[in-house]
C-alpha cells in the first residue's frame, strides 16, 4: 500500500524516483478534438522490449503503472500481458488503465482483471450529441459511441472482480455548462477526475497540427463553475491546468519521457538506450505538484474508501 511521505522523500541525491508512470503505448480509435497526445504512430514496442522498459522503471522506483493512450484496448492481448508482467513479475503496488471504453470486454476483464487495480473510463458529456461533437465517434464510420451506456456496463463488470472503477472528464467549451451530477452519482466511481482542457504547444494548438484544440478552450472561471456545480460529490478530484502541467510522468510508445508542460513538447531519449535517470532528467517533471495533486495515495485507506460519489458532501467549499 502507498504511504504519504513528504515530497522531499521522492528525491534521492542525484536521482529522480519515477513513483508513478503513465505509459502511452499505442494510438487511439476516436478523434477527440482536444487530445494533447496526437503525434503517436501505429508503432508499438515488441513485448520483450516493453517489459524490459517496465523493469527498468521498476528498478528506478516505480510503484504505480498506468496504461493509457491512445486506446490501450486496441491491443487486448498485449495489454493483458503487460498488466500480468507488472503484477506478477514486477510486483507493482498499483496497475491501472485509462480507456475510452469502446473496446473493453467482459471476457478480457475476467481473464486479466486480477492484474488490474483500477480501470478508468473517460466520458465528457451526458449528451450523445455533445460527445459526437467532441469526437467520441468511430474513426472509420463516424457513428457516435454510447459513452454513458458503456460506463454502467463496464462498472458492472468491474464490481465482482474487485476492480476499482474510475471516471475521467475533460471540461471544455461544449460541456462546461452541463450538470453530470445525476449520472455520476448513479455510477458511483471511487474517483472522478475532472480536468481542464489542456493546450500543448506544438501538439494541439494550431490548424497545422493533427488537432487544433483552441476551439475547446474554457476560461479558468468556466472550469471553476463546472467544479462548483459538482462540489457536493465526494469523489470529484479537480485538476485544472495549473495542477496538470508537468505533474504527470508520461512515456510514449518508444519508451521516451514526454514533457507537456509550458512551452513546446519535449521528448527524452529512449530509456531502453540511455536508462531511466538520464532520460528523465531530459524533461521537466514537477514532483511537488505531483505530490500536491495526490499522485501518491493508499488504495485501501479510510479516506479513499469514503471517497464515493454515491454520497454527497455537506461542505460547500471547493476543495482543490
Amino acid at each position: 500500500m502507498f504511504c504519504n511521505p513528504p515530497a522531499g522523500n521522492l528525491r534521492i541525491p542525484d536521482e529522480i524516483v519515477p513513483v508513478s508512470v503513465n505509459y502511452h503505448f499505442t494510438r487511439c480509435n476516436v478523434e477527440c478534438g482536444f487530445c494533447f497526445h496526437t503525434e503517436t504512430s501505429s508503432y508499438k514496442l515488441p513485448l520483450p522490449d516493453a517489459e524490459r522498459g517496465l523493469k527498468l522503471l521498476a528498478e528506478a522506483g516505480m510503484k504505480k503503472m498506468n496504461f493509457s493512450g491512445g486506446e490501450p484496448f486496441l491491443y487486448p492481448k498485449y495489454l493483458g500481458a503487460l498488466c500480468r508482467y507488472c503484477k506478477e513479475d514486477l510486483q507493482l503496488e498499483s496497475v491501472s488503465i485509462i480507456s475510452n471504453g469502446t473496446k473493453v470486454t467482459e471476457k478480457w476483464l475476467k481473464e486479466f482483471g486480477s492484474f488490474v487495480d483500477i480501470l478508468g473510463i473517460s466520458c465528457n458529456s451526458v449528451y450523445p450529441e455533445n460527445n459526437a461533437k467532441i469526437g467520441r465517434a468511430d474513426r472509420g464510420s463516424g457513428v457516435p459511441f454510447d459513452n454513458v451506456g458503456q460506463l454502467f456496463q463496464i462498472r458492472d463488470w468491474c464490481k465482482p472482480l474487485g476492480i476499482k472503477f474510475k471516471l475521467n472528464t475533460v471540461v471544455c467549451s461544449l460541456n462546461w455548462q452541463e450538470s453530470m451530477a445525476d449520472m455520476v452519482q448513479k455510477l458511483d466511481p471511487f474517483r472522478w477526475k475532472v480536468f481542464q482542457v489542456l493546450i500543448v504547444a506544438g501538439e494541439n494548438d494550431t490548424d497545422e497540427r493533427k488537432r487544433n484544440a483552441t476551439q475547446f478552450i474554457v476560461t479558468d472561471e468556466q472550469y471553476e463553475a463546472f467544479c462548483r456545480r459538482h462540489r457536493h460529490l465526494k469523489c470529484m478530484v479537480p485538476e485544472p491546468n495549473s495542477v496538470m502541467k508537468s505533474s504527470y510522468l508520461l512515456v510514449d510508445e518508444y519508451m521516451r519521457f514526454l514533457d507537456k508542460g509550458d512551452g513546446d513538447e519535449k521528448v527524452s531519449d529512449p530509456i531502453l538506450k540511455v536508462g531511466v535517470q538520464k532520460a528523465i532528467k531530459q524533461v521537466r517533471w514537477d514532483q511537488e505538484e505531483f505530490h500536491n495533486r495526490g499522485g501518491i495515495y493508499e488504495l485501501g485507506s479510510t479516506a479513499e474508501k469514503e471517497q464515493s460519489c454515491g454520497t454527497v458532501l455537506q461542505n460547500n467549499g471547493l476543495d482543490w
